[in-house]
């Protein structure tokens, strides 16, 4: 669990160094492709495998649930590189997704098919760690955890995307920053051995 959320914070600062140098010194077609790919597809994906992983302690789930994001992983990179880019998007401060891909597109797409879903399983396993703590004092720092990453996540979400419509980068870097923190606090929590009872 601890590799795939460490996957998602180094896609997170990928994303975070792409969005810097695009807008220092002016966005170019890489740079804007690393942003979407790590930034906008495929970070919040691996922050649920890592939950996953967590709340579910089983070996098959494990592989399947690693295969599967692999799987989505190469396809992502596929679409998002391959797809053509209308360069004069690109020269504003936070360029849209679908200004520069284009609307409806298979790489402007992707943000949704994978982030919206894996987002909303994130805050489900949530709600069930809560629901199987019940009280129960050792399942405390896991859910506490997951509480942290859930929070840090929503933090991302919501700063990044007022951020990027109406192009405030302050509100875009600093949200993103609180909310990696946040989630780093989260996954220390969660990464603490249970406590042997009393």
């Amino acid at each position: 669990m601890e590799g795939h959320w460490t996957v998602a914070l180094a896609m997170f600062a990928v994303a975070s160094a792409a969005m810097f140098l695009g807008v220092a010194r002016g966005w170019t077609a890489a740079e804007f492709r690393l942003y979407w790919l790590f930034g906008a597809v495929l970070n919040v994906p691996y922050l649920f495998l890592g939950e996953l992983q967590l709340l579910i302690r089983r070996r098959v789930v494990s592989i399947v649930g690693s295969v599967s994001i692999y799987a989505l992983t190469v396809l992502a990179v596929v679409v998002i590189w391959r797809a053509p880019i209308h360069a004069s998007a690109l020269t504003d401060h936070l360029p849209l997704g679908k200004d520069v891909f284009g609307p409806g597109t298979a790489p402007h797409r992707l943000a949704q098919y994978y982030a919206l879903p894996a987002y909303f399983l994130l805050l489900g396993g949530l709600v069930w760690s809560a629901a199987r703590m019940g009280g129960d004092p050792q399942l405390r720092d896991r859910t506490v955890g997951t509480l942290g990453i859930a929070m840090g996540a929503t933090l991302v979400a919501i700063g990044s995307g007022i951020g990027a419509a109406f192009h405030v980068v302050p509100l875009f870097s600093v949200s993103l920053a609180a909310g990696v923190a946040v989630m780093f606090a989260g996954f220390l929590r969660a990464g603490r051995p249970q406590r042997a009872p009393a």
